[in-house]
């Protein structure tokens, strides 16, 4: 008896040892939830799918910028605007230099009237009066006109030109953030597409088995389909902004180009000194309205002093040979040559002098409500876009919070709901707040970046 106790205690004690062996092997390790508290910005450092372009050319926003400068077609043709402004400058003001001119008259006299005492019908020599004319203008009101105007036209072309610059490089930025936001797009609603299929073979799964209803399968495919159906229509939005991009920089469009961009520089572009003082005389708008008024205060004075003479001076040499017939016309010659000073004075014109110097005025008056105007227009479009920086960046903030979040609470309904916790729509509920979250925050992002752009536009800082 004492030895059958004695075998059972032995028993029990090795049952209950190998018990406890068993707990402690089939406990799990914990769950390592991934740290979403630091919220981090969503872009690769490189964009690898850029709307199926195969070639292996990738420009930066610097690198198109630095093409459009090149074969922009609008920005070349303000280059060559420049050249012409020069070459009709050199053409007013070729008048200030000598005019030479070679003329002659060949003539046969058929009959001439009776000289002298001579017979009537008589006949007579043949003449030939080569000659040669300069002249020197020494004033005219016009050539002074001319003088004073041309640096300003040039001066007008090139702030044509400089304002053309500004344009492209806000636009192809624009136009370039555009382009990765949808990629950025892409990118997030390729993930968010893997993932939710993940979900919908788990849901299946858990339908067969017999956990849940056929409806938390069939909402799991909606979903699929809803995020499948925003990436198409994704995908197909790069094509037309490749090709906007393309016309903005001059890129031909049989050719193909991939866009790439640093994460940490387009962070550090996102900032902008909000506390700069708004200075008009930045603005390539307002340069050009000043540089018109110059040029409307010379069509002023031309008008005003139009009542002074046109004085120059001129010299003529001629060679005057004839003969009674043709074969010893230039046996001999009497050359003539004689200077002098010409000048008008205009006395009465109709009162188109004074006429046009009242039109000149009323011009000039047109140019400075337009300068005021400018004015206005220049500090309402800072002033939104100031407020548009300001109000995206804080909403850039939250959602950058607002996306850490969506990704902790995914993590964890998703945990719940496979743990059976938790109903199928607190999943959807989750997702959509994931999806929504991400994009938004990419469109805040962009928004911010588009924002800065048009404040350095509207406060004449932008660079090129």
């Amino acid at each position: 008896l004492i030895t059958s106790l004695f075998c059972l205690t032995l028993c029990s004690y090795a049952q209950n040892k190998n018990r406890k062996d068993t707990t402690q092997k089939s406990v799990a390790s914990p769950i390592v939830v991934p740290d979403t508290t630091k919220a981090n910005l969503l872009l690769p450092v490189t964009v690898k799918d850029t709307g199926k372009n195969s070639s292996g050319e990738y420009l930066t926003l610097q690198q198109c910028i630095d093409y459009a400068m090149h074969h922009q077609p609008t920005l070349n043709i303000s280059l060559i605007n420049i050249d012409v402004a020069k070459t009709t400058n050199a053409i007013n003001l070729s008048g200030a230099l000598p005019q030479i001119n070679a003329s002659g008259n060949l003539t046969h006299y058929l009959q001439l009237a009776p000289v002298n005492g001579g017979i009537k019908g008589q006949t007579v020599v043949n003449t030939f009066v080569p000659g040669v004319s300069v002249t020197q203008a020494i004033f005219s009101n016009s050539l002074l006109y001319a003088y004073r105007s041309a640096p300003l036209y040039v001066k007008q072309a090139q702030q044509t030109t400089d304002s053309t610059k500004i344009f492209v490089v806000s636009s192809v930025s624009k136009s370039f953030y555009t382009l990765l936001l949808t990629l950025e797009q892409i990118n997030v609603l390729k993930e968010d597409t893997a993932e939710f299929a993940k979900s919908l073979r788990d849901a299946y799964h858990q339908y067969k088995g017999g956990i849940v209803d056929e409806t938390d399968y069939e909402q799991a495919e909606i979903t699929l389909n809803n995020t499948l159906a925003q990436l198409k229509q994704a995908n197909e939005n790069v094509v037309p902004q490749y090709a906007t991009l393309k016309k903005l920089i001059g890129f031909p469009p049989e050719k193909q180009f991939n866009v790439v961009f640093d994460t940490l520089e387009m962070m550090k572009n996102i900032h902008i000194d909000t506390t700069e003082q708004l200075q008009y005389e930045k603005r390539i708008e307002l340069q050009a309205i000043k540089t018109s008024k110059d040029l409307q205060n010379e069509q002023i004075n031309f008008y005003r002093y139009a009542f002074l003479p046109t004085v120059s001076a001129f010299y003529n040499y001629n060679l005057n040979y004839d003969s009674s017939t043709l074969g010893t016309l230039f046996s001999t010659t009497n050359p003539s040559s004689f200077v002098g000073l010409s000048f008008s004075i205009p006395i009465f014109t109709g009162f188109a002098r004074l006429h046009n110097l009242h039109k000149a005025k009323l011009l000039g008056q047109i140019l400075d409500w337009n300068e005021t105007d400018l004015k206005s227009e220049i500090y309402a479009e800072y002033t939104s876009a100031l407020a548009n920086y300001k109000g995206n960046y804080y909403n850039l903030v939250l959602l950058q919070k607002n996306v850490a979040l969506s990704r902790r609470v995914y993590f964890v309904v998703t945990l719940q709901y496979r743990q059976g916790l938790i109903p199928y729509l607190n999943m959807i509920t989750a997702e959509t707040n994931l999806i929504t979250s991400e994009i938004n925050y990419l469109n805040a992002l962009f928004n911010v970046l588009s924002n800065k752009i048009d404040l350095e536009k509207a406060m004449g800082n932008i660079s090129y």
